[in-house]
């Protein structure tokens, strides 16, 4: 059965699309630890992210950067920080998120739930310091 992430991929689920390229896809979480917070997949459905080749793992990382410094652009912060847990949903990722203090990357602190306006606005203006 495919992942909660592969149905995104495949457009079956609708996200707010940050980026993407042939092989990875941003996209923001719906359920962020703080606004401005992007998950980052490979397009290829892999459970485990250790289980991803040398290529993928340092592609992953490559193109997560631009987004990274967009971020901080879009969302004043003193660091992005970016976590790799993946015990929500079975497929690789990472989570690209703007921080104040390393709390922020707690995750058993009960998540935000932004309206669609607010992510849709928050996708925005990642995208522009993307450009």
């Amino acid at each position: 059965m495919a992942s909660l992430f592969t149905k995104i991929v495949q457009g079956e689920i609708p996200c707010y699309r940050i980026a993407e390229d042939e092989q990875f896809l941003a996209f923001l979480d719906v359920f962020p630890q703080a606004i401005g917070h992007v998950l980052v997949i490979p397009k290829k459905e892999t459970d485990y992210f250790f289980d991803l080749s040398a290529e993928e793992l340092s592609g992953i990382l490559v193109f997560a950067q631009p987004i990274a410094k967009a971020i901080g652009q879009a969302f004043p912060c003193r660091k992005v920080g970016l976590s790799v847990i993946g015990l929500e949903v079975p497929h690789a990722h990472v989570h690209l998120v703007p921080m104040q203090t390393v709390n922020d990357l707690n995750f058993s602190r009960p998540k935000l739930s932004p309206s669609p306006e607010s992510l849709a606005e928050a996708a925005e203006r990642i995208r522009l310091f993307l450009r």
